[in-house]
């Protein structure tokens, strides 16, 4: 049986920001915040019944405000990743949007979608996030009514589902951006190097040093980004130069059906993480921009210092700066038309390459 808890985590700009958390029977415990539509916490047993955290996060609503550069946990858009020279073009008409990342667009602009207090709608074990965003806020046109909604299954299943419409030909591109480690959410990088990656994709998007896609694809058979068979992340990140902040060209059966894009395992805890999504992308990122050893630590939940290579992200999505190749999937929304970006994220332990709880199937 699933329990849901409302409770309020603070107050952005005089929005009453709301904290809600599911339990399992299995003690699985989730946590979303209407700040951002982000996902808290994820708290999981390990295969000794030890209970940590496996996403990054913060304690309080001023970390999210503050120190949420690296967008933990955070609901992006409207178009998630990269446009180009932060500019695109819609029948013959130029839309600027800010160039935040040198002189390219990155993850909704200034002040995109992680940055705002959602309305808030409980519907039994479900929860739906809703944000107007205004006709040519951070730069995109049409007025966009865009929802997330979350629920958590007692089979360990977190499903999101984001929608959209708009009055106006635009670009949409939502993904969720949390930060992973299955050994917990300090265990830093040496447990990341021992996690075990399997991503269902023949071949990820090429792009230049900017990491803006050249509408080239590269086959990842015999490189470090070959993970059609499940390989140790250390050792893929020392053969790739410890750099994994790529798109992967999923291997999907068709945007109406779940298809699996990921399989993570941590052998020392036996946790496991399983992606399921309708969407032809997986961003798969190793947190590379967190700070190095060097510098001061991005302090998260419980004082925890949070550094590079300390988390991964798989973010599901259209292929960035998709609205500049015209053979990629298309990232357009038409009036009348609804986006739809489903994706299931499940949880589970193992022991003796035996998975126990839930069973490793289909989404």
């Amino acid at each position: 049986m699933v329990t849901v808890e409302t409770v309020d985590f603070g107050v952005h700009k005089g929005k009453t920001v709301k904290k809600i958390t599911w339990r399992t029977s299995s003690g699985a415990e989730v946590s979303v915040i209407s700040y951002g539509a982000i996902v808290q916490s994820i708290k999981v047993p390990d295969k000794f019944g030890v209970k940590k955290d496996i996403v990054l996060g913060f304690d309080d609503l001023e970390g999210y405000v503050k120190r949420n550069t690296p967008y933990l946990g955070a609901t992006v858009g409207r178009c998630a990743n990269r446009i180009g020279k932060a500019s695109f073009e819609i029948d013959g008409k130029t839309y600027n949007v800010a160039a935040n990342v040198g002189k390219d667009h990155l993850h909704g602009g200034i002040v995109g979608f992680d940055k705002v207090v959602w309305e808030t709608t409980l519907l039994g074990t479900k929860v739906v996030f809703t944000y107007y965003s205004k006709d040519l806020e951070e730069g995109y046109p049409g007025d966009l009514v865009t929802s997330v909604t979350y629920e958590v299954t007692d089979d360990n299943k977190l499903h999101v589902q984001f929608k959209a419409t708009t009055t106006k030909k635009t670009v949409v591109n939502l993904t969720n951006h949390s930060y992973f480690n299955l050994a917990g959410d300090d265990a830093g990088a040496q447990e990341l190097y021992n996690h075990m990656v399997s991503i269902n994709a023949d071949k990820i998007t090429e792009t230049n040093s900017n990491s803006i896609p050249t509408g080239a694809f590269s086959i990842v058979r015999n490189t470090p980004f070959d993970f059609t068979l499940m390989k140790k992340l250390g050792d893929a990140m020392a053969a790739g130069q410890n750099l994994f902040d790529d798109n992967f060209c999923v291997n999907t059966l068709g945007p109406s059906i779940l298809s699996l894009v990921a399989v993570v395992t941590h052998p020392t805890t036996g946790r496991f993480l399983e992606v399921h999504s309708n969407q032809p992308g997986v961003q798969f990122y190793t947190s590379n921009f967190l700070p190095s050893p060097s510098e001061p630590a991005l302090i998260g939940r419980n004082g925890a210092g949070y550094r590079r290579h300390g988390a991964f992200c798989l973010e599901t999505q259209t292929f960035p700066d998709a609205v500049h190749h015209s053979n990629f999937p298309t990232s357009i929304l038409n009036p009348g038309e609804e986006y739809d970006h489903r994706v299931v994220y499940k949880f589970g332990v193992y022991t003796n390459d035996k998975v126990i709880e839930p069973s490793v199937l289909p989404a």
